[in-house]
């Protein structure tokens, strides 16, 4: 056991020698400014308040969601800031076709103006019914949106004005349409079309 022990002492003995030695002039002048705290360091160090960088103000953020409806087509808008790009279903709003389908929805931005659409982001989802019914819930999801966004972040009045010059328009832009096809019923080729009956 005591064996032992002395191996260990003369393994730990050097450690205890460079300790126990005296500090030389340049390890105190160290030390010394390792102890100091922070406020007496350097006025120019990253530490200071000059060098502490302004924050940034953060742009706020707008989120505006609408959707519109056709038959039994559905369209959701969400707006966003942006640089006035329009994409439906993640496509550019000009590569929608047909071509004469795709002026039904850049009637929502012309009959306000380009420059209502100019800082927002639109992006639409659409789903279910056919072409024309898409593109009818499409435009009003959108002219929906934009109406909702200036009534939010901007003034009442002039969602007002917007709403005004949609309705006068069309009133389908903002209104959904109710109407939908009669079934067809016994008797007859359609829903009120009957079968010619002959006497003779």
């Amino acid at each position: 056991m005591a064996d032992r022990a002395v191996k260990v002492y003369r393994r730990v003995k050097p450690a205890f020698a460079r300790f126990s030695k005296a500090m030389t002039s340049e390890q105190a002048k160290r030390s010394s400014t390792l102890s100091k705290p922070k406020s007496s360091r350097a006025a120019g160090g990253p530490w200071s308040a000059k060098a502490a960088k302004p924050k940034s103000a953060k742009k706020e953020t707008i989120r505006v969601q609408s959707f519109g409806k056709k038959k039994t087509a559905t369209a959701v808008a969400i707006i966003r800031n942006g640089r006035g790009a329009i994409k439906v279903n993640s496509i550019p709003i000009k590569l929608i076709r047909p071509e004469i389908l795709r002026y039904k929805i850049y009637e929502t931005v012309l009959i306000v103006g380009e420059e209502h659409f100019r800082d927002l982001n639109i992006r639409c989802r659409v789903s279910g019914g056919g072409q024309t019914s898409q593109i009818y819930a499409i435009r009003q999801a959108i002219a929906k949106a934009v109406v909702a966004y200036y009534a939010k972040y901007k003034d009442a009045a002039s969602a007002f004005e917007l709403k005004k010059l949609y309705t006068d328009y069309d009133r389908s832009l903002l209104i959904a349409d109710p109407r939908r096809t009669e079934p067809k019923k016994f008797g007859g080729r359609g829903a009120r079309a009957r079968r010619q009956k002959s006497y003779r």
